[in-house]
Parts: C-alpha cells; sequence; structure tokens
C-alpha cells in the first residue's frame, strides 16, 4: 500500500480521485487544491508518490513537482490536456489523461512505483 499526495483544484474530481486512490488499497497522505498549500505539504508530509493536477487556478502544479522531484518521489501528472500540451517544465514525465478511469489510475500507480 502506498501513500498518495494529491493536489487538485476541483474539488468533486479531487474527492473522486481520492476515493478511487482508497479503493485500489493505497492511502491518502494530504491532498489540497492550491499550490501554496501544495508546496507546504510536499516539503512536509511523508508519502511515496505524488498526484498532481497540472493547472491549479492560473498557476500550475510545476514548483509542487520540483520539490517532489527534490525528493526523489515519482509523480503521475493529472491533466485533461494530452502529453503535447503539458507546460515545458513538466514534459516528459508520468501523465495521466482526464477524465480517467480507475484501472488507468491503477496502471499508472503501478508503473510509477516500479520506477521508484
Amino acid at each position: 500500500m502506498s501513500s498518495i499526495f494529491l493536489v487538485e483544484d476541483e474539488v468533486l474530481i479531487r474527492m473522486l480521485v481520492a476515493d478511487m486512490v482508497q479503493e485500489l488499497g493505497h492511502g491518502i497522505a494530504a491532498e489540497t487544491g492550491t499550490v501554496e498549500e501544495g508546496l507546504r505539504l510536499a516539503r512536509t508530509i511523508d508519502f511515496d508518490l505524488a498526484i498532481l493536477d497540472i493547472n491549479l487556478g492560473k498557476y500550475t502544479a510545476e514548483p509542487i513537482a520540483d520539490v517532489v522531484d527534490q525528493r526523489g518521489l515519482p509523480i503521475i501528472l493529472a491533466s485533461a490536456y494530452g502529453e503535447h500540451g503539458l507546460p515545458t517544465g513538466l514534459a516528459g514525465r508520468r501523465h495521466l489523461q482526464k477524465p480517467f478511469q480507475i484501472s488507468h489510475l491503477s496502471a499508472a500507480i503501478d508503473a510509477a512505483m516500479r520506477r521508484a
């Protein structure tokens, strides 16, 4: 069982993803919808994997991803954009296109944890 840090600014989507994560047998270490809180949590909590929504209001999750990278932990980016629509600083990372099914989330988590 992995401990997941979830960053998603749409509350209903965050709740849905958190439910999926728990249904897959993983735990939620923390969740938030803002860059500021995401940065604080990324620096201070224990987790195994981060799932980050790319667009958080008028900001991106890039600074949060940088902190998670510095900690050497895996990241899954979630976005309605295709891989070619990722911001330059987030390109080339594991990407899960919204909307996604629980089977896609499961496969992405498994792949991220195998490579961690």
